[in-house]
């Protein structure tokens, strides 16, 4: 049974940084590209970040670029998102996801990944 597990979320103040984990119990962990998520209160899931299943190529949404960065060890089978300047408006629940068809094209679709974790809650206070 696949399963994601995030870790690392909490509460911080605005301007702290967070190092979010997701540790998959994939069997190709590196055949599989990984997206980060988030869902805040009253709206929809949306993409912030993804990353090729080599760790090459990365994506952000514009609304968290310059201020995360996603990585991976395909050694430990663990994804990354490390959050830095956080602001209030980035509180939300931080779900990983993991496709093999996510690529530069539609990194960003739900529809894209094959697995997801339960997530993790992120607040942060102004």
């Amino acid at each position: 049974q696949v399963q994601l597990v995030e870790s690392g979320g909490g509460l911080v103040q605005a301007g702290g940084s967070l190092r979010l984990s997701c540790a998959a119990s994939l069997r190709t962990f590196s055949n599989y590209g990984m997206g980060w998520f988030r869902q805040a209160p009253g709206k929809e899931r949306e993409s912030i970040a993804a990353i090729s299943r080599s760790g090459v190529s990365t994506s952000y949404a514009d609304s968290v670029k310059g201020r995360i960065t996603i990585s991976r060890d395909n050694a430990k089978n663990t994804v990354y998102l490390q959050m830095n300047s956080l602001k209030p408006e980035d509180t939300a629940v931080y779900y990983c996801s993991a496709g093999l068809r996510v690529g530069a094209n539609n990194w960003y679709r739900r529809g894209s990944y094959d697995y997801w974790g339960q997530g993790t809650q992120v607040t942060v206070s102004p």
